[in-house]
């Protein structure tokens, strides 16, 4: 009963900073459209219900993060880097035996599996999917495009685990990432380029950035020599910066095959 209790009055208090941090965003959509624009607003009662709804899904949202994916990204980096599981046996534990970048195979093989199943979940993506899909008249494939993201972020997560793991400076992934994309920009097909870069974006978004976010955290705290602030920051940027590598790639690809097979076929024929 206590816990319950608990839940709500954590639940009131969530709800009412939501209150505050949505108030700003009403303020300027109803300013314009009443002292800007001088329109009434269609259906004024179904808006105010919309907002109402927006503002209990947050609130929701964000206890949901305090409960449950914030901890279960924070205990699955405690329980996969903890010598005991890393090592197997006690006595090269109590010898101190010196862990190696490559003995953390697990936490990379979880962060590229969390990577790809956060963002095939991920609402914002699967909304830019279906509108280029629609704009495209079919020819973005909805699945085609999520898969190229999602592989994306998962190989980008992984890498900026690994990076944790080993120490290696930020700033050279991410510099070394934006050449890549630069190049790939001057090869990939014109009508795909702002798509990838937008699917940067959508991929840091409700649901990959808390478990993200809690991965690199205990990631940084749970490994020796690490820092909570310098290195369990910046593996959102990896989830951000490979998704545009992938859908490049995922793109000229396709060009390349459609263009081989037009290429076969144009021999058949003669």
């Amino acid at each position: 009963m206590d816990i319950f209790i608990h839940l709500i009055i954590e639940f009131v208090s969530t709800f009412l900073h939501t209150i505050i941090d949505v108030i700003p965003i009403a303020t300027i959509i109803f300013g314009f459209q009443f002292f800007v624009i001088r329109k009434k607003i269609p259906n004024l009662k179904r808006v105010l219900m919309g907002f109402f709804y927006v503002i209990v899904g947050l609130a929701l949202f964000l206890q949901g993060l305090e409960d449950a994916l914030f901890p279960i990204g924070k205990m699955m980096a405690t329980q996969l880097t903890d010598p005991h599981f890393i090592l197997h046996t006690t006595e090269d534990i109590k010898a101190g035996v010196e862990i190696h970048w490559d003995k953390y195979y697990w936490v990379y093989i979880f962060a590229f599996t969390i990577g790809f199943s956060t963002t095939i979940a991920e609402p914002s993506l699967l909304a830019v999917a279906i509108k280029a899909n629609e704009v495209s008249g079919g020819s973005i494939g909805i699945w085609g495009l999520r898969i190229a993201v999602a592989l994306g972020v998962a190989f980008g997560i992984s890498l900026g685990s690994w990076r944790i793991v080993t120490g290696l400076p930020l700033h050279w992934f991410i510099i070394t990432g934006y050449i890549i994309v630069v190049i790939q920009t001057f090869y990939s097909p014109k009508l795909i380029i702002p798509l990838a870069y937008d699917s940067g974006g959508v991929t840091t978004s409700t649901v990959t950035v808390p478990i993200v976010a809690a991965l690199g955290l205990g990631l940084a705290t749970n490994v020796p020599g690490r820092s909570p602030l310098l290195d369990g920051f910046g593996l959102i940027a990896f989830a951000s910066l490979f998704p545009i590598i992938s859908v490049l790639a995922y793109a000229q690809l396709s060009e390349w095959y459609g263009n081989r097979n037009n290429n076969s076929g144009t021999e058949d024929d003669s």
